[in-house]
């Protein structure tokens, strides 16, 4: 192991080591330096009306589950997550109703049904950003950005807090 004497190189080293030490109950909070999150080329600001605000668009892009699982079952070993694969949901980090990649898997991670920060809880925001999204109310990038930066923030932000 090497040993890097600077102080902003030892505070970048503990930050890095702090983000891949995913908790043992599949809370996000360190998601995003394993999973940045990846948009879908084909979804636009000037073409939202033709794709993610269709009722039912993300049915004909969402990815098979003989795929998400797979990559789930990869991901839960990689991240040294507990439990099993029916413990997750394997989620879209910047979700299919405002434009995030179907299949990247920087766009896909094992998130926990249950704890404060849970796949109910994040598809709650999800479902209110393509609202503001498909309403004018917030532009595309923005909801991209709240999702896939700060979802917990975004969350408390936009809905309150969480327990």
């Amino acid at each position: 192991m090497a040993v890097i004497r600077t102080p902003r190189a030892t505070v970048q080293l503990a930050l890095t080591a702090s983000l891949l030490a995913l908790p043992g109950n599949g809370e996000a909070t360190t998601r995003a330096a394993l999973v940045p999150g990846a948009t879908n080329p084909a979804v636009t600001q000037a073409n939202i009306g033709q794709t993610i605000c269709v009722s039912g668009w993300t049915k004909t892009i969402r990815p098979a589950a003989s795929y998400t699982n797979t990559l789930k079952a990869q991901q839960m070993v990689k991240f040294g997550l507990k439990g099993t694969p029916h413990d997750y949901e394997e989620d879209h980090l910047i979700s299919l109703e405002v434009g995030g990649n179907p299949t990247d898997p920087n766009n896909l991670w094992p998130q926990s049904w249950t704890g404060p920060r849970n796949a109910h809880k994040k598809d709650r925001l999800e479902n209110l950003i393509h609202r503001l999204v498909c309403s004018g109310k917030i532009k595309l990038a923005q909801g991209r950005r709240e999702l896939s930066k700060n979802w917990v923030g975004a969350y408390r932000n936009r809905i309150g807090p969480m327990p």
